[in-house]
């Protein structure tokens, strides 16, 4: 039995490491077991998610992946800076992976922090095709630990991907279990008065709209490395000791609330990049970003990490404990929020960034022909005369609401700890050191974040991905990019290939990112050092968002290897979804 033991675990190693700096991944059809239910997915080397990958910074790294599917697969090495070649983006970066191919990955490791993989091909990410890395510094970090887990989030379904998409497409509140109650009426009425009440209502109604889509995609279990509520995934500690909790949302859809009852956190990594340290009670973590925290439990307790939906509707949750088997209380779901008009303000012309002086005839870089032939009275079904009378007093916010600059004023979205205590802003992080000198940017991009919810259409400057022409960049230039929010959904937005340093007005503090949520009603900016020749994908990270449309293709002019790097890749464009 033992010799069995043996064999069993140094086959398991292998299948996964080769030798150092050599893996080997398959991709395969796994069965996902939520506790709540169990699923057909897709995983790698035989489960979902993945293995953890562990590189270090400053080694090469190759990964061997077999595509043990029936259909073709890719693998995105998500946050990583890698030549595009590299990158695992059917349609603009390579075909991808055959059904029975192997294909190898080849690329050196020039940065440190916690990251992520998954699918970039369909719905397969979706499906449980993801997995974590964490790549080691060569330098000591600036803050100690005594040990780490990786806390990998999702929003596992019961139904497919392809499915969820098709019901979308059907009608797109098909998963929306957070309608508006007969009760809500009666307290609005009794808050807001019989017509102020009657007309907002109307409002709504006009915009084919509702105050509950928060959320697209309800009903799902969230899981912490691939584990739901019941099955309670457990990290085990001694007393005292500070524990490094590498937080990575791998959901298709779900943006999550965090907080450990009784333990304060302290941040010290966004998107894998050092920040200077901010305690916090609870964070907000957009689809596809990572933080770090530490925590140091004293006391001989289980402590649960709680990670509920944005929307309220669902929740995953693990325990920190001395023991196996050890639980602690499950909060309750808070009651969800409510989107207001000034979720809206974007769609008004509003410009929540704060950051007076802008020239808004820096629009001109935008190439409008290509928003000929749009129907934009078709924009979710809005008639925007309807706004003209509404009351907008109560957008106003009170001394009671909490206040963060990049939520509209008043916005029913913007975030408040269950403690009372402090919530994570992004206006709180830092960088721990600059990333590059602080110089002018030396063009501006406006991108405007558009969509008609009611059709499920998502788009950038109101054009679908197959409609658009690429985004270029000339190399060596630093690019400022202005996202306007017209939509009522946050978004996600995921530059590849290369570092975005998210405006806070912190100058050359300002954090290094490679995912920045645009909450609904704003405006955000972001520069953008173009130090990475080739073709790169530019889109929102919510997986069916991505799909219907809000997508782009940049491509970074000049620099070496220019010839190359800039030639249109001839695979269909729908592939890179």
């Amino acid at each position: 039995m033992k010799k069995i033991f043996i064999a069993g675990f140094i086959s398991l190693v292998f299948s996964t490491l080769s030798f150092a700096g050599e893996y080997n991944l398959t991709v395969d059809n796994v069965k996902i077991d939520t506790g709540d239910f169990v699923k057909n997915g897709i995983g790698y080397n035989g489960k979902s998610p993945g293995p953890v990958l562990r590189f270090k910074e400053g080694e090469d790294v190759t990964i061997n992946v077999t595509n043990n599917l029936d259909e073709m697969t890719s693998i995105h090495w998500h946050g990583i800076i890698l030549p595009f070649e590299q990158d695992g983006v059917p349609g603009i970066t390579f075909p991808g992976i055959k059904p029975g191919e192997t294909f190898t990955y080849n690329f050196p490791i020039t940065q440190a922090g916690t990251y992520w993989f998954h699918s970039h091909s369909g719905f397969q990410e979706p499906d449980g095709a993801y997995g974590a890395i964490i790549i080691e510094p060569k330098e000591r970090e600036p803050f100690r630990y005594d040990r780490e887990y990786v806390i990998q989030l999702a929003d596992a379904h019961p139904h497919s991907g392809d499915k969820i998409m098709r019901n979308f497409k059907i009608t797109s509140d098909y998963y929306n279990r957070e309608q508006q109650t007969v009760g809500e009426f009666f307290y609005d009425i009794s808050k807001n008065g019989f017509m102020n009440t009657v007309k907002d209502r109307l409002a709504w109604g006009d915009m084919r709209m509702m105050k509950a889509d928060i959320e697209d995609l309800q009903g799902f279990t969230g899981l912490i490395n691939g584990k739901g509520p019941k099955q309670n995934w457990t990290g085990l500690f001694e007393p005292g000791e500070r524990i490094r909790l590498r937080f990575i949302n791998s959901s298709a859809m779900t943006y999550f609330d965090i907080r450990i009852p009784g333990l304060d956190m302290t941040v010290v990594q966004a998107d894998g990049n050092n920040v200077q340290p901010v305690n916090v009670d609870e964070f907000r973590i957009a689809v596809a970003e990572t933080y770090d925290v530490i925590v140091r439990p004293k006391d001989k307790e289980a402590y649960t990490i709680f990670a509920e939906s944005m929307g309220r509707s669902g929740y995953a949750r693990g325990t920190l404990a001395i023991k196996n088997g050890m639980e602690a209380n499950v909060p309750a779901l808070r009651k969800p929020g409510r989107l207001t008009m000034a979720d809206m303000g974007a769609m008004h012309g509003m410009d929540h960034s704060g950051m007076e002086g802008m020239d808004h005839s820096e629009m001109k870089n935008m190439d409008h022909s290509k928003m000929e032939g749009m129907d934009h009275s078709k924009m979710k079904g809005m008639d925007h005369s309807k706004m003209k009378g509404m009351d907008h007093s109560s957008m106003a916010s009170s001394k009671d609401t909490p206040v963060d600059p990049f939520y509209a004023q008043g916005s029913g979205l913007t975030p408040e700890a269950a403690n009372g205590g402090k919530f994570l802003s992004y206006a709180d992080l830092r960088a721990q050191k600059p990333l590059y000198e602080e110089r002018e940017p030396t063009r501006e991009i406006v991108l405007r974040l558009t969509g008609n919810m009611e059709r499920y259409i998502w788009s950038i400057n109101d054009v679908k991905y197959e409609d658009a022409e690429p985004i270029r960049l000339q190399y060596g230039s630093r690019v400022r990019f202005k996202f306007v929010n017209e939509t009522m959904m946050a978004h996600p937005m995921h530059l590849h290939g290369m570092w975005s340093m998210l405006d806070v007005g912190a100058g050359q503090w300002n954090p290094v990112k490679h995912t920045i949520s645009i909450q609904p009603g704003t405006t955000a900016y972001m520069e953008t050092e173009v130090d990475a020749p080739g073709q790169w994908a530019f889109h929102c990270h919510l997986s069916y968002h991505m799909a219907a449309g809000m997508f782009a293709k940049v491509i970074v002019e000049g620099g070496p290897e220019s010839e190359e790097s800039t030639t249109d890749s001839t695979v269909s464009s729908g592939d890179a979804l």
